[in-house]
């Protein structure tokens, strides 16, 4: 099992240049740690593609679908003082936005705080260094 950032989990929804290599991952990884808000982000996401025109309503609501099935096989780390208290010391550490911070510390957590050789799988540059620095295996290995 592997921790898996939202900006990871869309590409298995809609097609991207990075679709095929995370689904590759995927096949790898029977089960997901995601943190609890993962389901809204990528949502957001989806939402932002149709405002923008790249999609059609009825093609967001498939998308939402896709995600809802992936997300039964998800394990959700919820929201604790843990997760809080440590997302506030990793902005200290690190330039991360406050949902990124919320991410890394639920992934931390997961780990029980030792990330060593447990992978994350995101594609968000300034999130990836981030969980490098504090002891993951990044997934995919390099990017684009």
């Amino acid at each position: 099992m592997r921790f898996w950032d939202s900006s990871a989990l869309i590409p298995l929804c809609v097609e991207e240049l990075q679709s095929e290599p995370i689904r590759s991952l995927m096949r790898e990884d029977a089960e997901q740690a995601v943190w609890w808000a993962a389901s809204v982000e990528c949502s957001s996401s989806f939402a932002r593609i149709r405002r923008e025109g790249g999609i059609t309503p009825e093609s967001e609501q498939l998308l939402r679908l896709t995600l809802a099935r992936l997300a039964e096989y998800w394990t959700e780390i919820a929201p604790s003082e843990e997760v809080r208290t440590t997302a506030r010391r990793l902005l200290l550490r690190h330039p991360l936005r406050a949902a990124d911070s919320l991410q890394l510390a639920a992934a931390l957590v997961w780990s029980g705080n030792q990330p060593e050789e447990l992978g994350f799988v995101c594609l968000d540059n300034r999130l990836r260094e981030a969980a490098r620095a504090e002891g993951f295996v990044l997934h995919p290995a390099t990017m684009g």
